[in-house]
């Protein structure tokens, strides 16, 4: 959901392409002079940030659309049917969001701070009292036993009220402020499944400690918000928050098979941004449990018809997969599981055989584990399709050292661009140097061999 996971230098020894692809859509356009995907290795790999194929979104406009591999920039005149497909992307309280086209009025009442969503409950506690009297304050209720999570009743719900469990999906009107008052999230109608990590930890606990129609406000530790990183630009760190809830409605969570192939899109687009929101935290765990669901929900296992509409959407499915599986990539190289990014990236070399940052993944790793044979052709084929990119012949020159035994004598060389061709064939070329006449060294000898031979000439004179 939230934007642009970033990866700090890795000093393991598999690169690490940065993709939370979550990366942006920018990186991929700069993907014909440098790879979009590593994080890097002692200063020799590809890009800073990861996952490469993130949408920037936090700081765009509130209306970037999401074209589909089908409807490329370029192309004009486009169908009025292509024209609905396409996703807009929201700054809905600073968290990325996939809404249809047709709820642009929703979108905007979601996105203005400038009036609360409460305005019959301005209270105290909302407006002005202090965050530490209102965690020892005696009327609140507290959710967890550390007392860090406690909320107040304003309004009670029917009596035979339905509570949510985890599983299912909620929908909740909030709004949330600092102990300043500054309003930093906002939402009319907030979806989400409880326990899948759409939202932070304050709001799962509180809201599956509500019941069907109950107001209620929600004061949250930064424990169980945004911790010691806050969230930039507007939540500092190790800030507490105050919210105001609505649970409107509880329902089961959908079948994935029952759901019309647009809207696992824009479900498993949401996913994949939350999963690069905490790569950039470096919070891997979460960020590859984020992009596994985003991957259940970008499928196109359904009864759809088969038409161009629906085959065209299958194509988005599947472009936003392989970003999917390169950012889950990314995230397992941070967790050191290599055998499970080398699947992975695998996995989008079958949906995507070209895909550099797959192949610059999956020849490393492969380099790391022994397979010089295998490495080989998958670099040799990824420097066929960017032969202007540093990393790969820095890899390449690794490689060749290691198949020679370490002989740090040979060392890759690229062949001149006009003999590049088609052909890019690995060569070794022994670091020899040229001669240069006759040695410094030898002279310096000679030298002193004349010098030794004068003076033991004049000593014997002397004697005689």
């Amino acid at each position: 959901m939230e934007t642009e996971p970033c990866c700090e230098e890795h000093k393991d020894p598999v690169v690490e392409p940065t993709e939370p692809e979550a990366i942006s859509e920018s990186a991929d356009r700069d993907s014909r002079t440098k790879l979009p995907c590593g994080s890097v290795e002692e200063g020799e790999e590809l890009c800073g940030k990861e996952p490469a194929e993130t949408e920037r979104c936090a700081e765009e406009s509130k209306s970037t659309e999401i074209k589909s591999p089908s409807d490329p920039e370029q192309e004009s005149g486009g169908t009025e049917c292509k024209e609905q497909k396409k996703l807009k992307k929201t700054n809905s309280w600073k968290v990325v969001r996939f809404q249809d086209p047709s709820q642009d009025d929703d979108v905007l009442e979601r996105d203005s701070l400038a009036e609360s969503l409460f305005p019959e409950y301005a209270l105290k506690e909302w407006t002005t009292s202090t965050f530490e009297e209102l965690f020892v304050a005696e009327d609140w209720q507290d959710i967890t036993e550390d007392r860090l999570l406690r909320k107040k009743v304003l309004e009670s719900s029917a009596p035979n009220a339905l509570s949510p469990t985890w599983g299912q999906e909620v929908s909740v009107k909030m709004q949330c402020v600092l102990e300043d008052r500054t309003v930093v999230e906002k939402d009319c109608k907030l979806l989400f499944v409880i326990g899948e990590g759409d939202v932070n930890q304050a709001l799962e606990e509180c809201v599956i400690a509500m019941q069907q129609g109950e107001i209620t406000l929600l004061l949250a530790d930064s424990q169980y918000a945004y911790g010691l990183l806050g969230r930039e630009p507007d939540i500092p760190a190790w800030a507490p928050l105050l919210y105001q809830l609505q649970l409107l409605d509880i329902r089961e969570k959908p079948d994935l098979l029952t759901l019309p192939i647009a809207d696992r899109i824009r479900i498993g687009n949401q996913k994949r941004e939350r999963g690069n929101f905490h790569f950039q935290r470096e919070e891997y765990c979460l960020a590859a449990r984020a992009y596994c669901m985003a991957l259940d929900m970008l499928t196109t296992r359904c009864k759809d018809g088969i038409n161009g509409s629906v085959k065209a959407e299958e194509e988005e499915v599947q472009e936003y997969r392989v970003k999917c599986l390169n950012n889950l990539a990314a995230a397992q190289l941070k967790l050191e599981q290599y055998d499970e990014a080398l699947h992975t990236s695998r996995d989008v070399l079958t949906l995507e055989p070209n895909n550099v940052k797959a192949l610059y993944r999956t020849g490393k790793l492969l380099s790391d584990m022994g397979e010089y044979k295998e490495a080989m052709e998958v670099l040799k084929k990824a420097l066929k399709l960017e032969p202007a990119t540093k990393a790969i012949h820095v890899e390449l020159s690794k490689l060749v050292r290691r198949q020679s035994g370490g002989n740090d004598t040979q060392e890759w060389k690229a062949k001149p661009a006009e003999m590049l061709g088609d052909n890019v064939a690995p060569f070794v070329v022994l670091s020899k140097k040229k001669p240069s006449g006759i040695s410094w060294k030898f002279i310096l000898g000679a030298l002193v061999v004349a010098l030794a031979s004068l003076v033991t000439s004049l000593i014997l004179t002397a004697r005689n």
